[in-house]
């Protein structure tokens, strides 16, 4: 069975390059095995928005994961819904800069350009990272 994880998290302390290219690069490599596909989303106010999609034991599993990782503070669960297919498969782990996005794509789903996942509901967040992946903002 399928599902679909979608949450929100802050960092514990600021989010350096070095710091990303190591989650996503342990991402890319543990997840094939998995079957676990996803993408993550950054901003510069060190919030981390991510979907995670697959096998239910998997995904529970690797959001286990990141509730015992230290590296994260304010983990918040913003959805979790088994689904037929997934909308992120062509991604081990895609990334989102969300700096570097056109902040009317923020503001479409967000009271404020700067982004917020705290005050979306779950299908708001996962719009707005489907938007992101069909203006080809997220990076393989």
């Amino acid at each position: 069975m399928l599902v679909r994880l979608l949450y929100a998290s802050r960092s514990r302390d600021p989010i350096t390059d070095e710091t990303l290219l190591s989650i996503l690069s342990q991402s890319r490599k543990n997840n094939p095995e998995s079957g676990v596909t996803g993408v993550l989303c950054v901003s510069h106010n060190n919030v981390f928005i991510q979907a995670l999609e697959g096998g239910r034991a998997e995904v529970n599993q690797l959001y286990g994961k990141v509730l015992r990782d230290d590296r994260h503070i304010d983990v918040t669960l913003l959805d979790y819904s088994e689904i037929s297919e997934r909308r992120f498969s062509g991604w081990r782990m895609g990334r989102v800069d969300l700096d570097k996005v056109n902040a009317a794509i923020v503001l479409k789903y967000s009271e404020t350009p700067k982004l917020d996942p705290f005050q979306m509901t779950g299908i708001v967040a996962l719009n707005l990272l489907e938007e992101l992946a069909s203006t080809a903002s997220i990076v393989g």
